[in-house]
């Protein structure tokens, strides 16, 4: 994202290690768990029916697009949320 030169200086100004802190109490103070799934996990790249990966919506400017495998259309930024709640679910059942 920091390659993007609209949105550069916004996110660098953010302080990232004290959100994910922030994130952590609180999942704490809910008696939840906090999943943190890898930086380079290809979420908006990922067919989250048929798990096609889709390497050419690396993109920004692509928003929505269809599977070459199994022709759904997807909206970039819910298909990418469902893909991220995916690998957190397996990542929560790999370490139990």
């Amino acid at each position: 994202m920091l390659k993007n030169s609209r949105l550069a200086k916004s996110i660098s100004d953010v302080s990232w290690s004290k959100f994910v802190d922030y994130l952590n109490y609180k999942a704490q103070w809910y008696c939840r768990e906090l999943i943190k799934i890898d930086t380079f996990f290809f979420s908006s790249q990922l067919c989250g029916e048929c798990g096609y990966q889709n390497k050419e919506v690396k993109e920004l400017s692509v928003r929505e697009w269809e599977c070459p495998k199994c022709h759904s259309i997807h909206d970039r930024d819910i298909n990418a949320s469902k893909n991220i709640l995916q690998q957190g679910l397996q990542l929560q059942l790999a370490s139990r």
